[in-house]
């Protein structure tokens, strides 16, 4: 359960007793650390320590409470007194050059640093927004650089949350969102486990008041019963370990509420069926006798095999180790227990500040230094990355489901949930994920685009000299999930010789058009959008892979809707619209339908023409049948534009050529029901002497990019090989 309010030792005016507070907070530190500590809070107090911040809290309060968390993390003087004078500092009542001058440049750099952070944060409205991204970026950059910073703005948002219940609603939501989803994931990416517990619950607190304010009823009406069956266990346990002259030190250990909740809702269990709210944790010297002790509690009582967890063969993301299982203890009520060493207790419970050698000055500990390179890789290649790319590579690093890979070595390696051989290829490696050919999944071979789960062993089959193929960054092939891999493909291609990209991107652009029915006429329109100069640029982008077709089209899509926007407001006859689709200019009220030789999307360059007795029929600008028309014919010519407020779908023709096998069009039926796609007719011919079949389908399509996603997924099954809009035909 969340700590509402620390209470600071006072007076008997009622202020604050520095003296008895430092006593409490460095009493095994040395004489010359503790008359710094109380420099620290002179110097708060003097320099708007009485200045209320943001959760009514003095300046001078909400500095020694943030230090005292920190306390509890053992860290070096200077970040404690960093803690203790940032909050006058953020407000703006001490500078950052009194800082330097009383208590050393160290203290003042870790205040900026914060100070930093803090002020992204307040900017920040949502995590779509671009300050989000950018605070998330400070604070990694931050781990990299002095992880101490972070970790006062950690403890920092502790104690306002403690205090949050005088903040109105709003904003009280916004700062346990803000707490959800940037700052408890992060103190779990460090491994601090105390802090992120709290952070979890009081986020918790306020985002499901009423779902916490019932667990924490459940919870203090069994707390009694509860108490006295735990106590009764570790006899139990104290017993059967001594007996094998296993040293431990046994206790009860708190469940917290939001992980309760949490389980109970993934895995749809009421609260009497969650098995650790009855908890013991068992902490012994060495790793042995972690085993020695899972041998001891299995043989007292019936272990769940499903709720067995060796955390310490196979740690967790961020460092964690432990043996985790569930038993079926006495009167048949499930029990939790937990089993570690004392030295991985510390780190489950410090995390990061575990490996700080703070007091020596010493630098960050080596093996630990390792669990922070996959944050430095993506800090490495963020200049040279685009800003979305990096900040969604920080989202999936810090906020997203993990998945757990073994090398062939037995190398435990952590990728994105959804990650396939390829993410893990160019996880090991650049240039293995170049050469990368094909994969074995346990022994077996899988696809590139087969989707890794957790506890499986990736053997990357590779050759020898290779470079990656441009369908793997296509999104709707599944080959890549991880935004570091999409990125080393990408910085392949940019290196490509230029020459080599435009070639290849003319020819990437003129496939894709004509696979649509597009015309290139219109190419130069989209050029403003990408902040290019000619076609040139435009095509070597394609080739170098900083641009996707699909980019390409939206764009032309969107210039198109523009210039028909402009046109109608020039346009001095008041327009009609038909349908919600066609705007229609210069004429009243007339029925319009779409033509059914070229069946035009939107997005497509439109026109209409008068029919007699049935209205106005709406082509594309290229459909033959409006190209071939007489003299006479071409002023029934109109312009027309897509309307505002368009159908849902539009039925447009695609052929499919493909060597016919068993289970073809079940193939191509299933991609398009799972793309909710309506097949409005089918008509299927098949050649007995080469074995090729042709189908046309009259499918309902939403749009241009609606259009390019099936295409690419048919054109992806076994078999294929050809697959376009079908061509306008003449109507006689």
């Amino acid at each position: 359960m969340v700590k509402i309010r620390d209470d600071l030792p006072k007076n008997q005016d009622g202020s604050i007793n520095i003296h008895e507070w430092i006593e409490r907070v460095a009493k095994d530190r040395p004489a010359k650390e503790k008359n710094l500590l109380a420099q620290g809070a002179l110097l708060n107090l003097e320099h708007g320590g009485h200045h209320l911040t943001c959760v009514n809290e003095s300046c001078l309060r909400q500095g020694l409470t943030t230090a005292e968390t920190l306390a509890t993390l053992e860290p070096d003087i200077a970040t404690l007194l960093a803690a203790i004078v940032y909050f006058p500092a953020h407000y703006g009542e001490l500078t950052l050059d009194l800082i330097k001058t009383t208590l050393g440049t160290e203290v003042a750099a870790l205040v900026s640093g914060v100070i930093q952070i803090t002020t992204h944060t307040s900017q920040a409205k949502g995590t779509n927004s671009t300050a989000y991204h950018d605070n998330l970026r400070k604070m990694l950059l931050a781990v990299v650089e002095d992880v101490r910073v972070v970790l006062i703005k950690l403890a920092e948002r502790i104690t306002s949350l403690r205090a949050a219940s005088v903040l109105d609603k709003e904003l009280r939501h916004q700062y346990a969102l803000e707490t959800r989803d940037i700052y408890a994931p992060l103190a779990n990416r460090l491994g601090i486990g105390q802090i992120k517990w709290e952070l979890e619950d009081f986020a918790f607190r306020y985002l499901e008041p009423d779902a916490y304010k019932n667990i924490a009823k459940l919870l203090d009406e069994k707390r009694l019963d509860r108490e006295v069956y735990v106590k009764k266990v570790i006899e139990q346990i104290k017993a059967a370990l001594a007996k094998e002259s296993i040293e431990a030190e046994v206790s009860g250990r708190v469940k917290h509420i939001y992980s309760i909740w949490r389980k109970m809702i993934r895995k749809h269990l009421d609260f009497q069926d969650i098995y650790d709210v009855r908890a013991v944790r068992i902490l012994v010297p060495h790793i042995r006798d972690c085993y020695g002790a899972l041998g001891i509690v299995h043989a007292l009582w019936q272990h769940i095999p499903k709720e067995f967890d060796d955390y310490i063969a196979t740690p967790k993301e961020n460092g964690y180790r432990s043996l985790h299982t569930a038993v079926i203890g006495p009167q048949g009520k499930t029990i939790e227990i937990q089993i570690r060493t004392f030295e991985m207790h510390q780190e489950a419970e410090l995390g990061v500040a575990a490996h700080w050698l703070y007091k020596e000055g010493g630098k960050l500990d080596q093996n630990y230094q390792k669990k922070l390179n996959t944050l430095r890789q993506i800090l490495d290649w963020s200049d040279q990355a685009q800003e979305s790319d990096v900040n969604e590579a920080l989202l999936q690093e810090l906020l997203e489901d993990r998945v757990y890979i073994f090398t062939p070595r037995g190398d435990v390696i952590d990728l994105p949930l959804g990650a396939t051989p390829l993410d893990f290829a160019y996880h090991i490696h650049t240039s293995l994920g170049h050469r990368c050919r094909g994969a074995k999944v346990n022994g077996s071979i899988v696809p590139l685009n087969y989707q890794l789960n957790s506890g499986e062993q990736v053997e990357i089959l590779s050759i020898k000299e290779g470079m990656p193929s441009r369908d793997w960054l296509n999104p709707q092939l599944g080959y890549i999930t991880s935004v570091r891999a999409r990125a080393k493909v990408h910085s392949w291609f940019k290196r490509q010789a230029r020459d080599q990209n435009i070639i290849q991107g003319r020819e990437i652009l003129e496939k894709e058009f004509k696979r649509m029915g597009l015309e290139l006429a219109s190419l130069n329109r989209a050029l403003p959008k990408f902040n290019l100069k000619n076609l040139e640029d435009l095509y070597a982008a394609l080739g170098g892979g900083d641009l996707g077709v699909g980019q390409v089209i939206n764009a032309l899509q969107k210039e198109e809707q523009l210039d028909e926007e402009e046109a109608f407001s020039a346009h001095l006859t008041k327009p009609s619209m038909l349908q919600s689709d066609i705007t229609i200019q210069g004429v009243g009220n007339l029925l319009c339908h779409f033509g059914r030789c070229c069946k035009p999307l939107p997005g497509d360059r439109i026109v209409g023409y008068i029919t007699l007795g049935r209205g106005v029929t709406i082509h594309r600008q290229d459909c033959l049948n409006v190209l071939n028309k007489d003299v006479d014919d071409e002023q029934r010519i109109i312009q027309v534009q897509w309307g505002e407020t368009r159908r849902n779908v539009y039925p447009v023709d695609i052929s499919i050529r493909a060597y016919d096998r068993q289970g073809l069009l079940r193939d191509i039926t299933s991609i398009l029901t799972n793309e909710k796609l309506n097949v409005i007719a089918v008509n299927t011919l098949t050649n007995k002497d080469d074995n090729i079949a042709n189908l046309v389908l009259t499918l309902e399509i939403p749009d241009l990019n609606g259009l390019m996603n099936i295409l690419n997924k048919i054109m992806h099954l076994p078999n294929v090989l050809e697959v376009h809009r079908v061509a306008q035909e003449k109507h006689k």
